[in-house]
């Protein structure tokens, strides 16, 4: 299939790869290909410039984010929260119209400093507000409670552990299940929550997941939920 992936971060890069592994076109949008580019320095986590990750992966196309969502049958957002609204605008909602929108980022908030707080919270979500702002779009929110090697590889984390999912169509969270199951997750352990209005709660593991980081020293880590029945 035709995906485009929206953000050119660590998730970004790392779903951009796994799907190209998995035979599909990929193209990765940005709002300013010659800028993102031109970059020489490495990210905050230590990435590469990504220019010099992108020659490493030929198979794959940097455009801007609307040829990607032109290009895409499915649309992964895994830009920075905070910014998703205007890069998916940018992208076009004519572009997103009818398509699977699988959206996993987080709307982390660093203007306060660290530990950063979540903008939306409690009454809304960032999930919410995507389906709001593009109706004509399926939006599913998942793989959002996970590091970006975890999504893509759910055995780096041994023994049974849980990803989430939640939007209000019922046929793109079945081709959302059949996209974690070619990732690797057994079915038995992608948890429908039903409703797009789920990933308030799915965003708000993420204090918890930042905390657990600092504890544990990696984030090579996921949850699990076990069940009397």
């Amino acid at each position: 299939m035709r995906y485009a992936v929206i953000g050119t971060g660590t998730v970004g890069r790392t779903l951009a790869a796994r799907l190209a592994d998995l035979g599909h076109e990929v193209r990765i949008g940005t709002r300013d290909v010659e800028r993102t580019l031109a970059g020489t320095e490495p990210d905050g986590y230590g990435n590469p410039p990504f220019a010099h990750w992108l020659v490493d992966h030929p198979e794959l196309r940097l455009t801007t984010f609307a040829a990607a969502a032109e290009f895409a049958e499915v649309v992964v957002n895994a830009s920075m929260g905070t910014a998703s609204l205007a890069a998916l605008t940018a992208a076009g909602a004519e572009n997103l119209a009818g398509k699977l929108l699988i959206d996993v980022a987080n709307p982390l908030d660093f203007s306060r400093g660290l530990p950063p707080t979540l903008d939306p919270v409690n009454t809304d979500s960032l999930g919410e507000q995507i389906q709001r702002a593009f109706p004509a779009a399926r939006v599913v929110k998942t793989l959002n409670t996970m590091n970006a090697g975890v999504m893509v590889d759910p055995q780096r984390v041994p023994g049974p552990h849980d990803v989430f999912l939640c939007g209000e169509d019922e046929i793109a969270k079945k081709e959302t299940v059949g996209l974690l199951t070619a990732f690797g997750w057994p079915p038995d352990r992608v948890i429908d929550l039903g409703g797009i209005g789920s990933a308030r709660g799915l965003e708000q593991v993420l204090p918890l997941w930042l905390s657990l980081w600092g504890t544990l020293g990696h984030w090579d880590f996921n949850f699990h939920v076990r069940s009397a029945r």
